[in-house]
């Protein structure tokens, strides 16, 4: 046991919470790491459930998937191919927030039975606080500057998915932040969380239950107003839609 978790403190220490990038072997999938650090949450000019701005802290480290997780890296962990718009470098689509999970656990489960990844951490969906600071990436306002650059959306996506990659990635290095297809979340959902109340709150993780889980960024068929940083609607957790996919987090197990 001993030994066992010398090692896993020495991968975590070369880890790339160090600022170091890295790719999933065998899915040709870029993982980015983001900093700990602190945001403001939220937007005043929003709808209900975005208000009020508030002060978010990410006291760790993790990382983000570049692009959202295309159709031929959900195949190779999952051996289906669910969506609807057939290709394999657009995003998965047609995938609940179960079998987001399942994607994840199987993931992890691979990459620690190889050895390439220490049992402390995980493969999981972004909280939604993680989401919005990686979408922000430092930025202010509502939306990354020119939505047409770095989104594809209701004005210029003729209501189809995209290959992932093909616009502008922010600060961070994050493509498809904005539209392509909405992002599954790992927080539960509700009417009564969309009003922050904490003016500081550190590393949230939404309310403990509730029927709908959040999903963040916008689609295809989206407008402007529904790709910005703070837009938060909810599905409930087995729907499978066409403009609904995920984007991959990587964090210290808790």
């Amino acid at each position: 046991i001993g030994r066992a978790t010398n090692r896993d403190s020495e991968l975590a220490s070369a880890s790339p919470l160090a600022g170091q990038g890295f790719t999933i072997p065998g899915l040709n999938l870029d993982m980015v790491p983001i900093p700990a650090g602190s945001f403001m949450m939220g937007s005043e000019t929003g709808e209900e459930n975005e208000k009020p701005v508030h002060k978010v802290t990410l006291t760790k480290a993790f990382w983000m998937g570049k692009t959202e997780v295309t159709q031929a890296q959900w195949k190779t962990i999952m051996g289906d191919s669910p969506s609807g718009f057939k290709g394999g470098n657009l995003p998965v689509e047609q995938v609940s927030w179960d079998e987001c999970l399942r994607f994840c656990l199987k993931l992890t489960e691979r990459e620690q039975a190889a050895g390439r990844l220490p049992s402390v951490f995980a493969y999981t969906l972004p909280t939604e606080a993680q989401w919005e600071y990686a979408c922000r990436a430092g930025t202010t306002g509502d939306i990354t500057g020119g939505l047409d650059l770095f989104g594809w959306y209701e004005k210029n996506a003729g209501y189809a998915t995209h290959t992932v990659g093909e616009k502008k990635a922010n600060a961070f290095g994050l493509y498809d932040m904005h539209g392509n297809v909405s992002e599954w979340c790992a927080d539960y959902w509700s009417d009564s969380y969309g009003h922050y109340t904490s003016p500081i709150v550190a590393d949230p993780k939404g309310v403990v239950s509730g029927s709908h889980r959040v999903e963040r960024g916008g689609n295809y068929g989206a407008s402007a107003f529904d790709c910005r940083f703070s837009f938060r609607p909810g599905f409930k957790p087995d729907v499978h839609l066409d403009n609904l996919g995920f984007r991959l987090a990587l964090s210290a197990a808790q």
